[in-house]
């Protein structure tokens, strides 16, 4: 797919879910994602993309997954199975380790942490579109766990609101090779302009930092 451009005035980094729970060694859900996000090198790639957009006064916005507390589901009437499955294993549960950021995806000031999501879209009910649009932004990067449901959904309904899409294909991850394909090559490119490595989207944010653009 053609590499997209970024002005950092229009141009925002979303962050999805970076909870211990899913990319630090004893996290509840690592061992189900261990095998790809090694292959692929997932945890180093979301840093550096994270570095560079940084570097180049890219504004980072969190869509981070309702942190489990008590009380959540249980009086529920209709509950979806990656709800059930959440609330089974208390997945990114309030006040402990598992539910916190791993350390070095931690918010800067600045950044904008939108209100959790209850299942997968990062924009459902929550206020994320109302944050970007409120920057002004209307391009946006995207990273994060995992590929097939909260990343897929969240770029699904970001090309549905209007925004133009890049995904960072390395700097996320899944359950399998299976599922990873399913997201990025049979479903994701019907909603993201772009497509790309670790190196080719901060090669391109680099280029346009060092013009000063």
């Amino acid at each position: 797919m053609a590499h997209a451009e970024f002005d950092k005035e229009v141009t925002a980094l979303i962050v999805i879910d970076p909870y211990n729970d899913f990319i630090s060694e004893g996290g509840k859900i690592w061992d189900r994602i261990k095998g790809v996000a090694e292959a692929n090198q997932c945890v180093p790639h979301m840093a550096q993309v994270l570095g560079a957009a940084r570097r180049a006064g890219i504004r980072v916005f969190y869509a981070l997954h309702r942190r489990y507390r008590p009380g959540d589901y249980e009086s529920w009437k209709y509950i979806a199975p990656i709800q059930k499955a959440a609330w089974s294993r208390k997945s990114f549960e309030y006040g402990t380790w598992g539910g916190a950021i791993r350390a070095e995806f931690e918010p800067h000031a600045g950044d904008i942490l939108a209100a959790e999501h209850w299942c997968s879209s990062g924009f459902a009910n929550t206020d994320l579109d109302l944050q970007l649009k409120k920057h002004g932004i209307h391009k946006l990067i995207v990273m994060g766990l995992i590929a097939h449901t909260c990343v897929e959904a969240t770029v699904r309904y970001a090309a549905e609101l209007g925004y133009e899409v890049t995904v960072v294909k390395d700097a996320t991850a899944s359950y399998s090779d299976r599922h990873m394909h399913a997201a990025l090559e049979v479903n994701l490119p019907n909603y993201a302009t772009a497509i790309v490595t670790t190196h080719e989207i901060v090669d391109s944010i680099s280029s346009r930092q060092s013009q000063g653009i």
